[in-house]
């Protein structure tokens, strides 16, 4: 009975597979199953207390992340940031995976079908994402690609409307009304939640990136000030003529700030602190340290003045640390959560795979023990091609080649 009831639901499961690319096929919109209100946010200055004020809307009884959320968006502008969570991103997803039989052998062609789906990319930056914006909610849709092919797309639900806490999705944040996710049939299947237990790490950051923001204004206006003084004219203001003689004098002269007194005022500019933005650019400074020490780990590539190779390569290996925790992570969403639900829609063949990245290799050292070996062992063309891009045609003529 077991066995008929699986087989059942695979076929029920196939037939809505081939509805669904029927209708895509037919330029027919998918429903969504979880729709939300599009809205326009204005852009404000955001300082600490924003943030207290977020944080605790995320701890209430009735918590929300709307404006939590908003603040991720906004800080994650910051060229430094953003530059830092791509290098751990990129570094994830230049690395090749496949699929594995229980056997450790690989499922060439299960494998090629994942790769060769554009959307596989973007389903594993979805799972990335996560872990610095704290969650990600995304929906399949099935479609038909330009061959012909039924493939899959991906779209990443607003954070703002999702709240992992309690598993709610509101159509839209700033109302009442919520659908617990979790418990829609389509959760796990059409629906993947990818949640890291944390508030992310960009949230971290957020006090570095806003001080930093500070500073670099204060800065801007210091250079300013030092920069193009402002200007004053001293003159009769109480004669129309010579008022407006001196206006379009000083109008026409400079674009600096400006301003006429009568000559019978007096004067006199404050003299401040004289500096040249140095704690300006320590604090800037500071917090661009402490950003990339959150995000890799090291301050990678930024302190020239005081860098050194050495440094440099240390701080690299403690990057390529964080991305193998972040392959693991990104490994463990695939079996336990992408891939079954791939399988389940029969979009691909997945039954008793794993997903795993591939080895990183150090191609340089490997052809040093490689090419010191070619006088003693027999090497296989096809290995050779495919880890070192080396095109083996035969052997020479009377040459006892190490190939096979």
């Amino acid at each position: 009975m077991t066995i008929l009831k699986s087989i059942s639901g695979y076929f029920n499961r196939k037939s809505e597979t081939r509805k669904l690319a029927a209708a895509t096929s037919q330029k027919e919109k998918v429903k969504r199953y979880l729709e939300y209100v599009e809205k326009a946010t204005a852009r404000t200055r955001q300082d600490i207390a924003a943030w207290n004020r977020a944080l605790s809307m995320t701890n209430s009884d009735d918590p929300r992340n709307f404006s939590l959320q908003l603040l991720f968006d906004d800080v994650d502008i910051d060229a430094l940031l953003t530059s830092q969570i791509q290098n751990r991103i990129q570094m994830v997803l230049s690395r090749p995976f496949r699929l594995v039989k229980e056997d450790k052998t690989e499922d060439e062609e299960a494998t090629n079908t994942l790769t060769g789906m554009a959307a596989t990319r973007k389903l594993t930056a979805t799972m990335l994402e996560a872990i610095f914006f704290g969650y990600n909610l995304a929906e399949l849709a099935l479609a038909i690609d330009v061959a012909g092919k039924m493939t899959y797309q991906v779209s990443i639900i607003p954070r703002t409307n999702v709240v992992p806490q309690k598993g709610f999705f509101y159509p839209d944040y700033s109302e009442d009304k919520k659908i617990a996710y979790r418990e829609m049939k389509e959760y796990g299947t059409w629906i993947l939640e990818f949640d890291s237990g944390t508030r992310g790490l960009i949230n971290k950051a957020i006090p570095h990136v806003l001080m930093k923001r500070f500073a670099q204004s204060c800065w801007s206006e210091l250079c300013e000030i030092f920069g193009i003084p402002p200007r004053v004219l001293s003159t009769n203001t109480q004669d129309p003529n010579m008022l407006r003689r001196a206006e379009k004098m000083m109008s026409d002269v400079g674009a600096a700030a400006w301003f006429i007194i009568d000559d019978t005022e007096k004067l006199s500019f404050a003299n401040g602190t004289v500096t040249d933005g140095a704690v300006y650019a320590n604090l800037i400074n500071l917090c661009s340290n402490e950003i990339s020490l959150l995000i890799s780990g090291a301050v990678v590539g930024q302190d020239t003045k005081n860098g050194n190779r050495s440094k440099e390569e240390a701080s690299q290996n403690l990057l390529v640390n964080l991305a193998n925790s972040d392959m693991t992570l990104v490994e463990d969403w695939w079996n336990s959560v992408a891939l079954p639900a791939l399988t389940s829609l029969g979009i691909i063949n997945g039954a008793g795979l794993r997903f795993e990245f591939e080895a990183a290799k150090d191609l340089e050292q490997l052809w040093k023990f490689t090419s010191g070996s070619l006088d003693r062992y027999k090497i296989d063309p096809e290995w050779m091609k495919k880890t070192f891009g080396v095109e083996i045609t035969g052997e020479r003529e009377g040459s006892d080649g190490p190939f096979v």
